[in-house]
């Protein structure tokens, strides 16, 4: 590839980022240039069919990286010819809402070993609910739900209080140990409730988190202001600013990263995602069930799913926390007669803006679906 290319296409993908130039159907840059990349590499070699996307793939990743605040990691695998990208996929990732889709595979597990049906009926407890989306949070306290309608609100809405009570019902200790022996073998850390997700947060600011209830943690996050948020986290504490281990949300949430908890490799939910859709962790039909909640999103528009033409059917999860997001799915062709699944796992960590990893992600998915199922069209 000419350096003169290369330097139009870094620039290209800057002016996109920034606004100057919109992606619309049709005549896109992306089109533009990659018609300019497959014309180069026939030029040069008649590549292998790793050689074709992968490596292409990977220099518009590290464009699209290069381009934007924060650091980009991204995993993909085509199913059909088995060669994959991984772009810091390795690294250990925070997951944020993208693992209640292990939380919805192991409780599927549990409905097939006969541990308890759909149709059996949790009680919501005040204790349960947690700050977030979902409409649990407005609900009564002691009604009752179905397991299947919480794992709908939990994968459809990303209600955080269903996952916590889906959670409860497995116990933490037994689903991360399912993980591990039932999904895959390594490559995730332990996962906590989401609720113990506020609690290790903000223990680095001070250990009086613990006296804290669930309520009072609601109330902290009842504000879209991270400076207020703090300002009721001292107030419900009891402490000065002063007595704070951390400055700011955002340092005690970068933090809180480095312990680890809740992350895993983007490869190895690759791995899980996988073998998810191959049907080896799962029954034919609860497979086919999980696969259409997932389809039904309603959190993921302004990511990876923007970038792909109308219609495609995506089956994903998203997950947003402090400067860390994820998009996590499968992507069909968006002819429904071709079957050629790709695994899709992108997060951004350190972006400062979410409308900026939100681009970075609904760029990702733009090069993948052009690089992976359009070449194949034309072959």
């Amino acid at each position: 590839m000419s350096i003169l290319f290369k330097k139009a296409y870094i620039i290209a993908a800057l002016l996109i980022l920034i606004g100057f130039i919109k992606i619309v159907p049709g005549d896109t840059w992306l089109t533009r240039t990659e018609d300019i990349l497959v014309s180069e590499l026939e030029e040069n070699h008649i590549p292998s069919a790793k050689d074709t996307w992968v490596a292409r793939l990977d220099e518009q990743i590290a464009t699209i990286d290069e381009s934007m605040p924060g650091s980009l990691g991204v995993y993909v695998k085509n199913l059909i010819d088995g060669h994959f990208l991984n772009y810091r996929a390795s690294d250990y990732w925070y997951l944020s809402s993208t693992i209640k889709i292990p939380v919805a595979i192991a409780i599927l597990q549990k409905v097939e070993s006969g541990e308890f049906s759909l149709d059996d009926e949790l009680t919501l407890r005040e204790s349960d609910k947690v700050d977030g989306a979902g409409d649990l949070l407005w609900q009564e306290p002691g009604t009752r739900y179905t397991i299947s309608s919480l794992i709908e609100r939990m994968i459809r809405n990303s209600d955080s209080s269903a996952t916590d009570m889906l959670i409860r019902l497995i116990g933490e200790d037994e689903f991360n140990q399912q993980i591990r022996k039932k999904m895959v073998p390594e490559g995730f850390n332990h996962i906590t409730t989401i609720l113990q997700v506020r609690y290790d947060a903000y223990s680095e600011f001070h250990e009086n988190i613990s006296n804290l209830t669930n309520m009072d943690i609601m109330y902290v996050h009842g504000t879209r202001s991270r400076q207020e948020r703090l300002d009721r986290l001292t107030e419900k504490m009891s402490v000065s600013r002063g007595e704070l281990k951390a400055t700011s949300i955002e340092e005690a949430f970068e933090r809180y990263y480095k312990r680890g908890l809740n992350s895993a490799k983007l490869e190895s939910f690759g791995l899980l995602l996988e073998r998810f859709y191959n049907r080896e962790l799962l029954s034919e039909e609860h497979t086919g069930y999980l696969l259409k909640i997932m389809e039904e999103v309603t959190t993921g528009d302004s990511r990876i799913k923007a970038g792909l033409p109308a219609g495609t059917r995506f089956a994903q999860k998203t997950g947003t926390q402090i400067e860390s997001a994820c998009n996590v799915g499968i992507i069909f062709h968006e002819d429904k007669d071709i079957n050629d699944p790709v695994i899709i796992n992108v997060c951004v960590e350190n972006f400062g803006n979410i409308n900026e990893a939100e681009k970075a992600m609904e760029l990702t998915g733009r090069v993948v679906y052009e690089t992976i199922f359009r070449k194949n069209d034309i072959n």
